[in-house]
């Protein structure tokens, strides 16, 4: 049975678009308050907009830079007075041969899927530890969007792997110094969904993904928020440590 959000707080990054913003009115939509960072403000104030009301924080952030991800934080603390959920979903995925790669590529994907999450998550989990000893739910998220990517590596794909294994490998981490005091990590692991990350890609690498799942239906944004919400709305008794989440007919 699906427990509601309400009196809770929530933060979600890059919800400017995509996976972020369709989490952000998913979970307003179970009852949550929600705070929404991304870099690009306008996109943010007209999610707000759609969600309506005093529910909804905008928070211009880039969370590659530490600073700005501890006071997205602390921004949320100081008008919501909690936090709850954090969905770390703010990504990029420049993909291409390693071998002549563009390193200012991989720099962007390391600062912003790696440590943008760090930082965020360092930033929340004293607030999220205390949530879950209080009421209404005794209990707090974090829900680290990866990838398929973090599960098997594949030619061109490397530094983007190398991101997603170290995401799931911290996420597994974190979980086991804090699940005991209800504080639940969970992992989600999209395969091809239609959002903005794959216009990120080069043209060239672009026209071989578009090729590889030309026949394939593939995901929407709402379908990963629906698993995300699925998974902090459990009881309390309920860890979802990893959700994989392909379209039906993607093969790997």
């Amino acid at each position: 049975m699906t427990e509601r959000l309400d009196g809770t707080v929530a933060i979600i990054t890059g919800a400017s678009s995509g996976i972020g913003e369709a989490t952000a009115v998913a979970l307003a939509e179970h009852g949550a308050q929600v705070a929404v960072a991304a870099r690009r403000r306008d996109r943010l104030e007209a999610l707000a907009d759609r969600i309506g009301g005093d529910r909804v924080l905008v928070l211009e952030t880039d969370v590659t830079d530490e600073a700005q991800a501890r006071a997205m934080v602390e921004a949320t603390i100081a008008h919501f007075g909690r936090l709850d959920t954090l969905v770390n979903n703010a990504g990029v995925m420049l993909l291409g041969p390693i071998v002549d790669a563009p390193v200012d590529e991989w720099r962007r994907m390391v600062e912003l899927n790696l440590l943008g999450l760090l930082y965020s998550t360092h930033a929340a989990l004293p607030h999220l530890l205390s949530a879950a000893d209080s009421d209404p739910r005794r209990v707090a998220d974090i829900v680290n969007v990866s990838s398929v990517a973090g599960r098997a590596a594949r030619q061109g794909s490397g530094v983007y792997n190398a991101t997603k294994f170290g995401v799931g490998a911290f996420s597994e981490s974190l979980r086991q110094e804090v699940t005991r005091r209800h504080v639940r990590v969970s992992l989600v692991e999209p395969g091809a969904v239609a959002t903005e990350l794959a216009s990120h890609v080069r043209t060239e690498v672009l026209e071989g993904m578009m090729a590889t799942f030309a026949s394939t239906e593939i995901l929407l944004a709402e379908d990963i928020a629906e698993s995300i919400a699925f998974t902090v709305t459990r009881p309390r008794r309920m860890a979802v440590n990893e959700v994989l989440v392909r379209p039906t007919e993607q093969e790997r």
